[in-house]
């Protein structure tokens, strides 16, 4: 299979900067900058999505506070090695950084307009196709609301994989229960953020994020090209249990 990252693992986000970047890495005289972009969702909540760019893709004010961005790129996964443990880290790595102009509202356009304001229109959508590494984990909550974790490895340039885990709901999550490790899927979703609290031994509680991608649509992928497809989910505003 081609790993060309426009094949098997793409993404576009439209959001606003939030923070201050901060400094990543340098590799042969390029260095490469984190920061944080906030996407809203329809529920009134917002997804905050770590991003990875090059100095290369930004001018000076290009990630100031509440700039309007869009990022395509590659959803990635790297080891870092924490308090002698491994811990995987996901990150957006950009492609390609646009600064969006901000849309004229309804009132600039006269004070007698009877049409509502649009609201700021943001955009989350990342395809992935990958293969599943770890077998399913099927479970629901207490309220009979279905959920399954999807593990997927995707191929990178140079032999190399990303691990990207991944969330599905009700009729998908039923559908993973029979999926089998090795098996080759197409996932279509959203990049989430979600906050989680650990206990730790000495009985404190640590506030955490964990980053996943909501699943939308997923599809089982053959050999012989036939496709097996689950049915679409509504995941807005959906969070992990």
């Amino acid at each position: 299979m081609d790993t060309n990252y426009l094949e098997n693992n793409y993404l576009t986000l439209v959001g606003r900067v939030t923070g201050e970047k901060t400094f990543s890495h340098e590799i042969y005289g390029e260095k490469f900058y984190r920061f944080s972009l906030s996407i809203a969702r329809l529920s009134g909540n917002a997804d905050i999505i770590p991003i990875t760019v090059s100095e290369r893709l930004i001018s000076d004010d290009t990630l100031s506070e509440g700039k309007k961005l869009l990022i395509k790129g590659q959803f990635r996964s790297y080891n870092s090695f924490e308090n002698e443990k491994n811990k995987l880290v996901l990150t957006v790595f950009a492609k390609d950084v646009q600064e969006l102009p901000e849309a004229e509202t309804q009132a600039q356009e006269g004070e007698n307009s009877e049409e509502t304001p649009k609201k700021d229109e943001m955009t989350n959508e990342v395809v992935l196709i990958g293969f599943v590494c770890k077998k399913p984990i099927y479970r629901q909550t207490p309220f009979g609301r279905e959920i399954a974790d999807l593990l997927l490895a995707v191929n990178r340039a140079y032999n190399k994989s990303d691990y990207i885990p991944t969330i599905a709901w009700g009729r998908n999550a039923r559908f993973c229960q029979n999926i089998e490790v090795g098996a080759q899927v197409k996932i279509v979703g959203r990049v989430q953020s979600r906050q989680y609290e650990k206990k730790h031994e000495d009985g404190s509680v640590e506030t955490k994020t964990a980053y996943e991608v909501s699943v939308c649509s997923l599809e089982l992928l053959s050999e012989d090209g036939k496709t097996e497809k689950a049915e679409t989910e509504n995941t807005e505003g959906q969070q992990a249990v």
